[in-house]
């Protein structure tokens, strides 16, 4: 009923509007045919958890805090390596060392932690401070992988900072060695060993340059008080209302015409999570974009050829075939999860095509039949892994060599999820339906906020767990990475990346064989073998591979869309 209002709703606006809305704002001519001017509104159906770059792993933080800080490199449309605030880098002839030079415009924002409330200079020495940060323990980050057990130092300074938390002592380790600040515009970063996808690892949304300033004046609230360098300045954070921003006026950027980035005056962010809701907003000239469209409703607004059609043509419709995957993880330390006979017959229980045909109306890239690596990943021939297809049979005779005939005596599971997902909702009912259907299992929904959600993925204290995974670059090793069981601490601590606690020998030595080859078409076999590992042990259930709608206003250019999500508006402008 609900969503037949909301339809019916949408419909009476979309129809009783001749054009669509108008910027909210005063739009200022710039050079070559682009505007100064206007706030983009952007609604996020996810909760924002932090705006400290290295405490976040999740989209809704991502897309904001990406516009709030610089990294030292970035990725284009195509997700080519860009420079940020290293204007050029080196990797040395042995693979360990990458210096990066720095450019010597760009200002922290202006902000009252700093003489005189005016941001500085950002340094060498920032980088430092902002990259050992995120080896450190105190700081709640959930980012330390990229570099611990990579970089030299990187894993003892975690653990002295860890025994520190704990005793209230100064970390007996000062800082991370392999990081150095040669001179102001002089950054190296020296690695064990060589490392083949760490190009890519700097220019995580988590890797943001923070001052040391803001740290210390703001101290626990700084993930609600962020100072950065990047294109727009935060100005206030309500939860679960608005996060709004601000133009930089200092920012270094300019286009290719002479005009100074950002041309946006500010983006203000909503939080509604009910997707109609965003798209009835959308279509009331309310918000500037709308991402992903319900899928009780796709069939009717977009074409076969993915095409908006009706009254719906009169909005640009983006969409891109994503690096991402969504799944189920499974707790292999779990009572009930460790046989991995039950999770092999939890993959083959499911008919992932029916949920894309049905529940998601055709709003996916398809089946995650193969693996965690999406088919969309460059150079990666993801056919090659053997997946899960539908076979209730042999779904039945795994549970039942696990000691449950026809799931006789097998215990209630909770699937937990994050609330307000009106698609990962449905889809969770499916599978529920389909774990009764085929293997006589009960699976109940538990649904909580998202903040909650995750600490208690990272803690391990769900079992069973709806996630999904977008790449933080574009190398396999950002998926296969959630499978690398040296990367799992002991039990009782967080682990935010590999969440499943999987672990095998195997799949690590051939994983980190991979990691060390500069050999491309090499790097990429052994992940596949690798992969087939994780897979045959089955720590997720696998389910489907995104395929990103996007809805926005025709007023909008310069939208950031891209296989990666990495939503970036310093070059959007509004007509």
């Amino acid at each position: 009923m609900k969503s037949l209002l909301a339809l019916i709703l949408i419909s009476v606006v979309v129809l009783s509007c001749t054009d669509p809305g108008k910027p909210e704002g005063t739009l200022r001519p710039a050079k070559g045919g682009r505007n100064y001017g206007g706030i983009y509104r952007q609604n996020e159906t996810g909760e924002l958890s932090s705006l400290d770059p290295a405490r976040i792993n999740d989209v809704t933080s991502s897309h904001i805090v990406i516009n709030i800080y610089d990294q030292l490199i970035g990725f284009d449309h195509d997700l080519n390596i860009t420079p940020l605030l290293a204007k050029r880098w080196f990797i040395s002839d042995d693979g360990r060392t990458y210096t990066y030079i720095l450019r010597n415009n760009s200002r922290f924002h202006d902000d009252p932690c700093f003489p005189n409330g005016k941001g500085r200079t950002v340094t060498a020495h920032d980088v430092k401070y902002s990259f050992t940060r995120v080896c450190d323990t105190r700081a709640k980050t959930k980012s330390d992988t990229y570099f611990r057990d990579k970089v030299v130092g990187a894993s003892a300074y975690y653990e002295a900072t860890r025994v520190a938390s704990q005793t209230g002592q100064q970390p007996s380790v000062k800082g991370v060695e392999g990081f150095v600040a040669v001179d102001d515009t002089t950054f190296q970063i020296v690695l064990e060993k060589p490392f083949a996808p760490f190009e890519y690892t700097v220019a995580q949304t988590s890797m943001g340059i923070v001052p040391k300033e803001a740290v210390e004046k703001y101290g626990e609230n700084f993930f609600q008080h962020p100072v950065g360098s990047g294109p727009f300045r935060f100005v206030s954070w309500t939860p679960d209302r608005t996060c709004e921003l601000v133009r930089n006026p200092n920012y270094w950027d300019v286009d290719e015409f002479g005009n100074q980035l950002p041309y946006l005056d500010g983006i203000r962010f909503s939080f509604m999570k009910d997707d109609k809701m965003q798209l009835l907003e959308f279509a009331a000239g309310n918000l500037e974009e709308s991402y992903r469209i319900p899928n009780e409703f796709f069939a009717d607004i977009v074409d076969e050829n993915k095409n908006p059609k009706g009254k719906w043509a009169k909005y640009k419709l983006l969409h891109v075939t994503a690096l991402g995957t969504q799944f189920y993880g499974m707790v292999t330390t779990d009572p009930v999860f460790k046989d991995k006979r039950i999770r092999q017959a939890f993959n083959y229980a499911v008919d992932r095509n029916r949920i894309i045909r049905y529940v998601l109306k055709g709003q996916a890239a398809g089946a995650a039949t193969h693996g965690l690596v999406p088919p969309s990943m460059p150079g990666y021939e993801t056919d090659s892994v053997r997946g899960y297809s539908f076979d209730p049979a042999k779904a039945q005779a795994l549970l039942a060599e696990a000691g449950y005939p026809q799931g006789r005596g097998f215990p209630e599971v909770t699937l937990q999820l994050n609330a307000g997902g009106g698609r990962n909702v449905s889809v969770a009912e499916a599978i529920q339906g389909m774990m009764k259907e085929h293997l006589n299992v009960t699976v109940k929904l538990l649904q909580v906020e998202f903040a909650q959600h995750l600490e208690s993925i990272d803690n391990g204290q769900a079992p069973f767990y709806r996630l999904g995974w977008i790449a933080d670059y574009p190398d396999p090793e950002t998926f296969l990475n959630l499978y690398h069981g040296k990367i799992v601490p002991p039990p009782g601590r967080p682990s935010p990346i590999n969440s499943t606690r999987f672990q095998n020998a195997r799949f690590d030595e051939l994983f980190e064989q991979a990691l060390s080859t500069t050999d491309r078409p090499k790097r990429m076999r052994l992940y596949r073998e690798a992969e087939q590992i994780a897979i045959d042990n089955a720590p997720m259930l696998l389910i489907f591979n995104d395929e990103d709608y996007r809805f926005i206003q025709p007023y909008v250019k310069g939208h950031p869309h891209n296989a990666m999500d990495r939503t970036n508006h310093h070059r959007t402008f509004l007509e």
